[in-house]
């Protein structure tokens, strides 16, 4: 499927997005813009903007793969693999975190939610707390 020239142009910016890039934030981000996750809900592009200036400052590496877009009059989901590396989460490994984000626009995004699996991506990495997550999913599955 085609996607709109808008959301190629996000999934481009978000190929190439890391500290250097993020003066790019406006080109896809209204000034209004209302971000949320699992941990964070941030209005305004200063605020989304300060918020990935001390994520890429604390990592070593990431990479957002979109992978599938489902789109429809201004708004899209879109489906990804993050991978990325932190100095104090699992000794620095790559960890691989499948996510989707929803996001709504006009001429620039002015919603944005991630829906993401927060013990994919951090608590099964972390000592003690990883084991315990791990084993109630074990115990989920059975």
């Amino acid at each position: 499927m085609k996607h709109s020239h808008f959301v190629t142009t996000f999934i481009s910016l978000y190929g190439e997005l890391n500290h250097s890039t993020l003066f790019r934030l406006p080109e896809i981000y209204s000034d209004d813009i209302q971000f949320i996750d699992a941990v964070h809900h941030l209005n305004g592009l200063s605020q989304l903007t300060d918020y990935f200036e001390h994520l890429y400052a604390n990592i070593l590496e990431c990479k957002f793969h979109i992978h599938h877009v489902i789109e429809s009059d201004n708004e899209a989901s879109l489906f990804w693999t993050m991978e990325y590396s932190h100095p104090k989460i699992s000794k620095g490994k790559r960890i691989s975190v499948d996510g989707t984000s929803h996001i709504k626009f006009n001429e620039t995004v002015y919603y944005h939610r991630d829906y993401v699996d927060m013990g994919q991506m951090l608590y099964e990495h972390l000592p003690v707390i990883g084991s315990a997550v791990k084993f109630i999913k074990k115990r989920m599955e059975s």
